[in-house]
């Protein structure tokens, strides 16, 4: 049987995070889970959250996965390294690709970070940018309003447009050139982002990276996919099931017309 990539995410957010797996590893079977009865994560508690991801992680160990995708910057920024140490096979989070992808595109040196309030507290962005350029400057911005909005499906309205904009007005004076999406649910919302930014703002999302540093690490362990066989996804979600598979097939459209996909609704904790 396929060992499958496993991915989890406090609500739909890591869908952004699967869309890419698909598209760039279009054999790779994944298991994802959204904590959607749960989410969001990002005023909970550093401890709550490792507790939730860690419950998450022993679900979805049933499936023995290959590897584990935190696809979750807030439970990235708390519980990537307690996983680590839990676990044998490989275990990645979203924040160091989308840093890196930040680095390679701003001309600036100014970089804007928005997220959950768990994610700009952390300074998990912050510590990953000047790691990997210690000049750079960046201004980081918490957005709670974003992912209430996301998890109800509410990706392009007045009421999304208002909350981003309030809530972006204090970035659009700064100097900043290149805007990371800290949170895997904010790319549901780029289109009313780049609106409020400008378009000559570049929007760096993680998706893109994870993906591509998946593929490198299987590649280096010899599991990538092999053969011809379409693989069998399967989505849980701890919430209404209703909601989830609404936005995650009007997400994942064309990843998923012609793969078969098993929704399921388990019970964790």
């Amino acid at each position: 049987m396929q060992q499958p990539i496993a991915i989890l995410d406090s609500g739909v957010g890591g869908l952004t995070v699967a869309k890419e797996v698909m598209r760039q590893l279009p054999r790779e079977k994944i298991i994802y889970f959204g904590d959607t009865a749960r989410t969001p994560y990002g005023p909970r508690p550093a401890q709550e959250v490792i507790r939730y991801t860690q419950e998450i992680v022993d679900y979805l160990l049933k499936f023995s996965p290959k590897m584990i995708v935190i696809a979750c910057n807030t439970a990235t920024a708390f519980a990537l390294e307690t996983i680590r140490s839990r676990v044998s096979i490989p275990v990645i989070g979203v924040v160091h690709p989308g840093a890196r992808a930040a680095i390679n595109r701003t001309q600036s040196g100014y970089i804007g970070v928005i997220g959950t309030e768990g994610t700009v507290n952390s300074g998990a962005y912050e510590q990953a940018l000047k790691q990997l350029s210690p000049h750079v400057d960046v201004v980081s911005v918490a957005c709670p309003r974003f992912v209430p909005l996301v998890e109800r499906g509410n990706f392009r309205s007045e009421e999304t447009y208002n909350t981003v904009n309030e809530s972006l007005a204090g970035l659009r004076s700064t100097r900043i050139d290149t805007l990371i999406l800290g949170c895997t649910h904010y790319p549901f919302l780029a289109e009313t982002i780049s609106d409020v930014m400008g378009g000559q703002i570049a929007l760096i999302s993680s998706a893109e990276e994870t993906a591509r540093d998946i593929s490198t690490i299987l590649h280096d362990k010899g599991k990538l996919a092999r053969g011809d066989l379409l693989p069998v996804h399967q989505f849980c979600c701890s919430g209404d099931p209703q909601m989830f598979k609404m936005i995650a097939q009007q997400w994942l459209n064309e990843q998923i017309e012609l793969t078969p996909i098993v929704w399921q609704v388990p019970h964790i904790g």
